[in-house]
């Protein structure tokens, strides 16, 4: 079905970060959007102020009559929905045509220049930083991306004149094969969804594939550290970068009265005294990879510099929301052990002598089977861990899988301690914590409001 046929799209897990930007894309060019999700949130009470139609009970009968001609309907799906849904098979069952996330955003390659940012970690804040940059740029771009920018308010970003797209490029199911990138950026190829891929050689072989869909003409920006070896076709120009060695990278990088400060490195044109909008030392290295980017496609030295300075984030991405002398709250979507040793590290280096706290929430029986070692390692780094039960997201049980696996394999003199969720409120209330971080990509983070109102009280 092409794009111009469509008159009305369904989503099947219309609240998911990544089916939502492509909501907005649909509603923005007037189309009837309408959709399932399993439970009502934030941004599907959002997405249904901006337009679109979405219910909360699988039920066929909740299908809106646009949405109901296989001719003019397109079907969007998450691969998290099971075959068994009952929506599902109704559309199944009538010839519709029935996309994936992914698919949708293949087929905006098609007809855009995709700059596609891919990696196990880094990939959100790195592609959300681009396309600030690019947006108040005289190249403008449209983005679809995979949290929530401080900036906008919003996972999408349209432009009525930029060819350029910036798509987050998902390799969980294999999804970033169905693009086909302009240029690309690949952040870190660390193992991970191994209950998709089985081992890293397998993983890694999927990047690998993914590099071949850039398109001539184009360019790939890889991290120097990769085990990766791309196989990009002729034509494609490749790029290394990192915080400190590579094509692009930073130099004379100043860390001083909570501003970071820095040099960027290019074999375009290198840019004096950038200040970080968000100064977080992990954001050099991830404003080196957005940079690139955005130069190769065009952005001067002053559009870069303005672009830096004037980003404020992403929410739930290393995410403020306390910071003065006597407490610190922050939380972070951290999920994967290279992510959370990341984040460590760069509140290592903001706060250098002060106690910091961790509360971890687990993400995946899978994910905790196969890294629990590698999780106790990154979480060893903190001064004190609290570990809630794992949250299961689309898995069942697996027997033996529990966050106890993590808690036994930490370092001896770690403070350590077990408390289910449910009691994380009462805990934070009866402590006063100097810096403390809620890291996870599930759903401890709804209580981070509730945290923030008993941290402030302990300030009055």
């Amino acid at each position: 079905m092409e794009l111009k046929d469509i008159k009305a799209v369904y989503f099947i897990g219309a609240g998911g970060i990544g089916m939502s930007a492509i909501a907005r894309y649909f509603i923005n060019r007037g189309l009837v959007v309408a959709g399932y999700d399993k439970t009502p949130s934030t941004l599907t009470r959002q997405l249904e102020k901006e337009g679109m139609l979405i219910h909360y009970e699988e039920n066929v009968d909740e299908i809106p009559h646009a949405c109901r001609d296989p001719k003019a309907c397109l079907v969007v799906f998450t691969p998290a929905i099971p075959d068994t849904h009952k929506e599902l098979c109704f559309f199944r069952e009538r010839g519709f045509t029935i996309e994936k996330r992914a698919q949708v955003l293949g087929t905006l390659t098609r007809t855009h220049k995709g700059l596609c940012f891919a990696g196990t970690h880094g990939k959100t804040t790195t592609s959300t930083m681009c396309a600030h940059i690019m947006h108040q740029s005289h190249v403008d771009c449209n983005a679809f991306l995979g949290g929530i920018s401080k900036n906008y308010g919003t996972n999408y970003i349209l432009s009525d004149q930029s060819d350029f797209v910036v798509i987050e490029a998902d390799e969980f199911d294999r999804s970033f094969h169905w693009l086909r990138p302009w240029m690309s950026v690949i952040t870190a190829t660390d193992p991970d969804h191994l209950d998709i891929y089985g081992n890293k050689e397998a993983y890694l072989e999927s990047f690998r594939h993914y590099t071949e869909l850039i398109q001539p003409g184009g360019a790939l920006i890889i991290h120097t550290d990769l085990e990766l070896r791309p196989n990009v076709q002729e034509g494609v120009k490749t790029y290394t970068y990192s915080r400190d060695k590579g094509d692009f990278h930073a130099e004379n990088v100043r860390i001083e009265n909570g501003e970071i400060t820095f040099d960027f490195v290019s074999p375009i044109e290198n840019v004096s005294n950038i200040q970080l909008g968000q100064p977080i030392p992990i954001n050099v290295e991830n404003g080196v990879a957005a940079m690139a980017m955005a130069q190769l496609n065009g952005c001067t030295v002053e559009e870069l510099k303005y672009g830096m300075e004037t980003y404020h984030g992403v929410e739930r991405r290393f995410d403020f929301k306390i910071r003065n002398p006597r407490h610190v709250l922050l939380s972070d979507y951290g999920h994967h052990p290279k992510e959370i040793m990341a984040s460590a590290r760069s509140l290592r280096e903001l706060y250098p002598n002060r106690k910091i706290t961790v509360i971890f929430q687990p993400h995946l029986y899978t994910r905790t089977r196969d890294f629990y070692k590698d999780f106790a390692e990154a979480l060893s780094m903190f001064d004190e861990v609290i570990l809630t039960e794992i949250y299961p997201a689309r898995e069942q049980p697996i027997p033996g899988v529990t966050s106890q696996l993590i808690f036994d394999n930490l370092r001896p003199g770690v403070e350590k301690q077990m408390i289910r969720k449910d009691d994380v409120l009462d805990f934070v209330k009866s402590r006063d914590f100097d810096v403390l971080e809620v890291l996870g990509a599930g759903n401890l983070d709804d209580y981070v409001p509730q945290m923030a109102k008993l941290i402030g009280l302990k300030e009055k």
